[in-house]
């Protein structure tokens, strides 16, 4: 099945839903769910930034800023788990936790399900798509399901793969620095690039650089300050970077890379990945022109 990306227009619902993802795609940008009725999924996952945000930190309800940068949803279909510190491991759980986070949309999961309910639209949308109205299980059920359509397989990388285009010769200098000299394929590999691990890549030293990631909720400290390895696909439009949006451009997240001993003082476990590369200025400039081949063609600047 196949349509637009375009989220719904909440002032022109002339019609139902025909499947499970049109019902989802609707609830992705419905702002009933949040409790002053004025942001949504989309608010913050926004289309025009392959559905992250351009801010650092997203604006929740009540002017409330998130802890961690909005990471995109697209390409999540593979993914073994979600959000930076990988609390949950589905897709259909995911899509609940911004609902009920204070920080975010702020409504008890409870009250969601009742303004649906009471919501004459949506009681007719569930009971035709799922023959009852509407529940948590099946509010995440449906958004997880819009989600799981927004997968990227037409970049210029995937056409030069499949032998439909070619690489400059800067871009496939910045191949080889990625695959060998850069040590990004050690991390970022697969069709996501990205092979779903939590890694401390020294963002963490318990004084200015606190939020511990994965060991915030599992309270192991041999998880501080280890975060999910994001995707690479669309890469170059998801800027601001890292779970903290603390690099606003990917020449600054490459040269942290490059040297990342001069970012943050005394880091605590990082992962003996992280070294200095050595990377000319030339290496990394080869390097951003092959990550911005990993650009769905929907996105790519004619």
């Amino acid at each position: 099945m196949s349509f637009s990306w375009v989220i719904f227009n909440q002032n022109e619902k002339q019609k139902l839903p025909e499947n499970e993802t049109e019902l989802g795609k609707l609830l992705f940008s419905e702002k009933l769910l949040s409790s002053d009725k004025s942001i949504s999924c989309a608010s913050c996952h926004q289309e025009d930034f392959a559905f992250a945000d351009s801010a650092q930190f997203s604006i929740g309800v009540n002017g409330k800023l998130t802890k961690r940068n909005t990471p995109s949803v697209l390409n999540v279909l593979m993914r073994e788990s979600f959000f930076w510190d990988g609390r949950v491991n589905k897709l259909e759980d995911q899509a609940l936790f911004p609902i009920k986070n204070p920080d975010e949309m702020n409504l008890e999961l409870s009250e969601a399900i009742s303004r649906l309910n009471k919501d004459d639209y949506y009681q007719k949308a569930f009971k035709k798509i799922y023959g009852k109205i509407a529940d948590t299980f099946l509010l995440g059920k449906a958004i997880s399901a819009f989600e799981k359509t927004l997968e990227t397989d037409n970049s210029k990388f995937d056409r030069y793969i499949a032998d439909l285009d070619t690489f400059t010769t800067q871009e496939l200098r910045g191949l080889d620095i990625f695959n060998e000299k850069g040590n990004c394929f050690d991390c970022h590999f697969g069709v996501d690039f990205t092979g779903d691990e939590f890694i401390n890549i020294g963002l963490f030293n318990n004084m200015e650089w606190k939020d511990k990631g994965v060991s915030s909720w599992n309270k192991n400290t041999s998880d501080d300050g280890k975060f999910k390895v994001p995707t690479l696909r669309n890469i170059a439009i998801t800027a601001p970077y890292m779970h903290n949006g603390s690099f606003k451009t990917l020449l600054e997240v490459v040269e942290y890379y490059n040297n990342p001993n001069t970012f943050v003082d005394n880091p605590i476990n990082r992962d003996s990945r992280i070294k200095d590369l050595n990377l000319t200025t030339q290496d990394k400039a080869d390097l951003i022109a092959f990550l911005h081949t990993l650009t769905d063609k929907k996105w790519q600047k004619k």
